[in-house]
């Protein structure tokens, strides 16, 4: 592992973990710099706890699960409210579609199998698993993380279903200035790559691009000078969602794996 980023500097835009990963980079060879460009990650107890509410009370047509640490904080807040034998029963009365393997794992250990899952951990394969069943007049609660999911409601409402969103997470944007130095990093061609481990970093950053009217210039950036780095499939979906067509991106989704993936696609073109 040792010196295959020797001389990249890489931005590090995910503020969990952040030290780790700066470690991992050093430890690589690489110069790393944090730069997160988003803030932090809360719970939400009140629009949870009115989410879970509104689910046990009204039981929908189908469950859509997008992240395994959303489904433990509907658990944990249901524990908290005496409802968690009744929410089991609720989740288990109705299919249940789920994306990500950490959502299928909260899912095992609680005794429940979904219906459908993703084919490749990402909303498209979502969308496709469950292309085959019919929504039609079906009222659906999708479970989100922290941002909301535009796409695959839309694709829902399209195949005839009612959505109630739930999000036990929320996101904030990052400290003022810190979007505009990291964007100032990438247009001069500062840092090598920039990493990104969950979709609301790059978000965040493209927004503040566009409305600074700048977003044309990041784009080129991505495609030219700068890499952009991935943690996963979700991560990257957003990216190319924007326009950035070439991304780093590990087979599996681990923050070491990530750093390797960078190396070798940059010792590649050396």
């Amino acid at each position: 592992m040792a010196e295959q980023l020797k001389g990249m500097t890489v931005a590090l835009a995910g503020p969990r973990k952040s030290e780790e990963m700066a470690k991992l980079v050093a430890n690589m060879g690489g110069i790393p710099l944090l730069r997160p460009a988003q803030g932090t990650v809360f719970l939400d107890d009140e629009a949870l706890r009115q989410g879970l509410d509104t689910w046990i009370k009204q039981p929908p047509g189908w469950s859509v699960l997008t992240t395994g640490m959303g489904l433990d904080a509907l658990f944990n807040m249901a524990e908290t409210m005496g409802n968690a034998g009744r929410f089991l029963e609720i989740l288990g009365a109705a299919p249940i579609a789920a994306r990500g393997y950490k959502t299928v794992n909260a899912l095992k250990k609680r005794g429940l199998v979904p219906a459908v899952r993703d084919d490749d951990g990402s909303t498209s394969g979502l969308i496709r698993g469950l292309q085959d069943h019919n929504l039609q007049g079906k009222e659906v609660v999708l479970q989100l993380h922290g941002e909301s999911a535009p796409r695959l409601t839309a694709w829902l409402e399209g195949a005839g279903a009612t959505v109630r969103e739930v999000q036990p997470y929320r996101h904030t944007p990052p400290e003022p200035g810190a979007l505009a130095l990291l964007l100032g990093e990438i247009l001069e061609a500062k840092v090598d790559a920039v990493a990104f481990t969950s979709a609301p970093q790059f978000r965040f950053l493209s927004e503040y691009a566009r409305e600074n009217g700048k977003l044309e210039q990041l784009l080129h950036a991505f495609e030219q000078e700068v890499l952009a780095v991935s943690v996963g499939k979700i991560t990257s979906q957003a990216l190319k969602e924007e326009g950035v067509g070439r991304i780093v991106m590990p087979e599996h989704e681990r923050m070491g794996s990530m750093f390797v993936e960078l190396g070798r696609y940059a010792a590649a073109r050396r």
